[in-house]
């Protein structure tokens, strides 16, 4: 059985995110994927990286006992998926606080030993899909800022920690003033990529 992780960021319980969020764990459900839902809102998360987690960054052992559980299911993935909102062009705060300390030494990669670059090390990690509200119209976000959020997790994370992996960015924009038949169509994308991560 697949194993999945599914992160969700945000705030509002009955937010567009958090339903689409809902809805993305009942497709990869139905497709027979064995899920670990980290609401990083509901669940308290801390984005602040600590000073002895940043102390141990290269030493021969990183400092996990504050964040053990969310390693091991970060690790055990085959499918990563993502829902979020994107505020100012970038990931929320305590989304981006989860890369900085759950993507670790040792864990999402390893330090070269001439600290060069950094060496992947997600091997399990097969497919991920980012979902993501914008409240921008989708030309800002292509032709003004050239997509940063999806450059920075297909590049800087997927590409350097897990580049085996296909990514599959799916962008909901205008997300305040949308029609129910927008957001359904939106939804039914989101179960087509969930189906293709097998």
């Amino acid at each position: 059985m697949k194993k999945t992780l599914i992160v969700s960021a945000h705030p509002l319980e009955k937010s567009l995110c958090n339903h689409l969020a809902d809805f993305a764990q009942k497709c990869a459900t139905e497709n027979g994927h064995e899920i670990k839902h980290r609401r990083l809102y509901a669940t308290d998360f801390d984005p602040k990286i600590s000073a002895s987690e940043r102390d141990s960054y290269y030493a021969e052992t990183f400092d996990k006992s504050s964040i053990s559980e969310e390693l091991a299911e970060l690790t055990e993935a085959s499918t990563l998926i993502l829902v979020f909102p994107t505020w100012w062009f970038g990931f929320p705060a305590i989304l981006k606080g989860w890369f900085d300390r759950v993507w670790a030494p040792g864990y999402a990669f390893d330090h070269a030993t001439d600290l060069s670059a950094i060496k992947p090390k997600l091997h399990n990690l097969e497919h991920v899909v980012a979902v993501t509200t914008m409240g921008s119209p989708w030309w800002v976000d292509w032709l003004l800022l050239r997509r940063p959020v999806c450059r920075v997790l297909k590049t800087a994370l997927i590409g350097i920690c897990a580049p085996q992996a296909k990514l599959q960015f799916k962008a909901l924009y205008q997300a305040e003033n949308l029609q129910p038949t927008q957001i359904e169509r939106f939804k039914r994308s989101i179960q087509i990529a969930i189906e293709k991560t097998g």
